[in-house]
């Protein structure tokens, strides 16, 4: 398998397993993630998603060039927009593809291309002081063409986003956590467990108020303020008027009276 798989409790783990180029995706590899994260959003039993790559050199070093042609010229330009439109981008999480539920990424070594654009698709990002992050595609005379330069500069300032997709030069993982395109900094032992530690924690909290106070964040962050405002309240009134949300306020009131 190119991809690894474990559900264990209602944690996801999903595992790029292609160490010897790097975890970089092909075909099959893109099929498998697609099948993964279709998992996560059909699954109630599953909460959150963790992605990973296998071995200590990469957590993904980009798409597999030796199947390029696989994913972009096997059909002609206008067969291809038509397509980028309904289907989900390569890896799955890129383009057209939500799986309603929180998706960490923990990353060590290269992040690179598309690699970088799949950790950029997920909610939350750790990664070990040798992560290496980049989109290096103007060096090929290309541009980032699975979400980088849209997610890049919503995640980082968009000075710092242009240094980086103009130049294609990398980052590292201090510079990453400094321009807040990755939450923490981990030593590499205890990534895993700390990453698997986080997803249990999110997927031990009720699940539709998680789902929820992300898709407020998500979709917000494409809207004007005024917009954005109402489609908390609109997400946000339905749960405090359900049994969980009462009980909860009704523990809140006692606590504060005691």
């Amino acid at each position: 398998m190119s991809v690894r798989v474990e559900a264990l409790g209602n944690v996801l783990t999903v595992t790029l397993d292609r160490p010897e180029v790097h975890n970089a995706i092909d075909p099959v590899s893109h099929r498998q993630l697609l099948e993964a994260w279709t998992r996560l959003r059909d699954d109630e039993s599953l909460g959150v998603g963790l992605l990973t790559g296998a071995g200590t050199r990469a957590f993904c070093a980009g798409i597999d060039l030796h199947h390029l042609d696989e994913f972009y010229f096997e059909s002609r330009p206008g067969e291809r927009r038509d397509r980028w439109v309904r289907e989900p981008g390569i890896g799955g999480l890129t383009r057209n593809f939500d799986p309603g539920k929180p998706v960490i990424a923990a990353i060590d070594g290269y992040c690179l291309g598309l690699g970088l654009e799949l950790a950029l698709a997920c909610d939350i990002r750790l990664a070990t002081p040798s992560a290496v992050f980049g989109l290096p595609e103007v060096r090929w005379g290309i541009i980032p063409g699975q979400g980088g330069t849209q997610r890049l500069s919503r995640a980082v300032p968009s000075n710092i986003a242009l240094e980086m997709i103009l130049t294609g030069l990398p980052i590292s993982a201090s510079r990453a956590r400094d321009v807040g395109l990755v939450n923490r900094v981990i030593p590499r032992p205890r990534l895993l467990p700390e990453a698997r530690r986080l997803a249990e924690r999110i997927a031990a909290l009720p699940p539709r108020a998680v789902r929820r106070a992300r898709e407020a964040v998500r979709r917000g962050l494409e809207m004007p303020l005024a917009d954005a405002l109402r489609l908390e309240q609109d997400l946000a009134d339905p749960l405090r008027t359900e049994g969980v949300g009462r009980a909860a306020h009704a523990t809140l009131c006692r606590r504060r009276r005691a």
